[in-house]
């Protein structure tokens, strides 16, 4: 048989070779994204002397009604015994989602909890051209279905949770008073930072589901200890060695995943629990929760 004749057989085993591997990889990315862990970080964003803080920091859960799973494993996170949750947003992804997400953070009631809405709490997912997030953050469609995202918050603020859209409080912990300021979601334009901001004279955290510059610039300016942030999935698919690829907003691709400094602020952006139900995969970014320790500077 002459050396020619053997280029359409090699060709074919490449592609057959080519075509296991990228099954294998979407079999791996599919099992990964259902491979919730429980992320342990400690950072130092507490002034000299304050007795430490646990915070666990959940986000982008994207419930709908076949994520039974995901809900039971957020539950039995309140063994946790944390001194704070916070929640950054997309938390839900269907229409009939709200009870759900009640459901799943159930068990977390009688603990000082916060959280904040992301475009997805507010707007039914649709597919899109993964491709298309390379050009940069995603656009919205206002006309996509609505979801009761008005019931979410009044459900959440019925089991004591205290809502930071756009505003701002105070709660008492343990270890004193923590001064608190939020915003709506950024990626959808519904922030708006004037209303809370000004210098900070006490402990204070932030609050936002997407880190876009302009708000973490804005909260770093005025003196906020701790940001913390969703949104980006940590890239969903990340290259090892590399990491992310994408942010879906316009933070640095270094930040999109785990605790950094942003200014002044110390800066936590969770990787999320869910997907989008229209990509169910995640690569070398497993889904995680975060219990985070704050401990004093110094």
């Amino acid at each position: 048989m002459s050396a020619t004749s053997t280029l359409p057989s090699r060709a074919l085993v490449g592609a057959s070779t080519l075509a296991i591997a990228g099954a294998a990889g979407l079999a791996y990315a599919r099992w990964e994204a259902a491979n919730f862990q429980l992320r342990r970080v400690t950072i130092s964003p507490l002034p000299i002397g304050h007795d430490p803080i646990r915070v666990l920091h959940l986000s982008d859960l994207h419930l709908t009604p076949g994520r039974r799973r995901l809900q039971e494993w957020v539950r039995a996170l309140a063994a946790l015994s944390p001194d704070l949750v916070v929640v950054t947003g997309d938390i839900m992804s269907h229409e009939d989602a709200v009870p759900l997400a009640l459901h799943a953070l159930a068990p977390l009631e009688g603990v000082p909890s916060v959280f904040v809405l992301g475009s997805n709490d507010y707007f039914a997912p649709r597919p899109v051209n993964p491709l298309s997030y390379f050009a940069g953050p995603s656009t919205w469609d206002p006309q996509r279905q609505q979801l009761p995202w008005a019931d979410l918050i009044t459900g959440l603020q019925a089991a004591g949770w205290h809502y930071l859209g756009n505003t701002s409080d105070s709660i008492e912990l343990p270890q004193g008073r923590l001064d608190l300021r939020g915003v709506d979601d950024p990626h959808i334009e519904r922030d708006d930072y004037a209303s809370v901001s000004g210098a900070v004279d006490h402990l204070t955290f932030g609050i936002t589901h997407a880190p876009y510059r302009r708000v973490l610039d804005a909260m770093s300016t005025d003196g906020v200890n701790l940001v913390l942030a969703g949104h980006t999935h940590g890239g969903q698919l990340r290259v090892p060695g590399v990491g992310a690829l994408v942010t879906n907003c316009d933070i640095d691709r270094a930040r999109a995943r785990g605790a950094s400094r942003y200014g002044t602020a110390h800066l936590h952006v969770s990787a999320g629990l869910g997907t989008s139900p229209f990509a169910p995969f995640r690569f070398a970014c497993p889904p995680e929760a975060t219990l985070l320790t704050l401990t004093a500077s110094g």
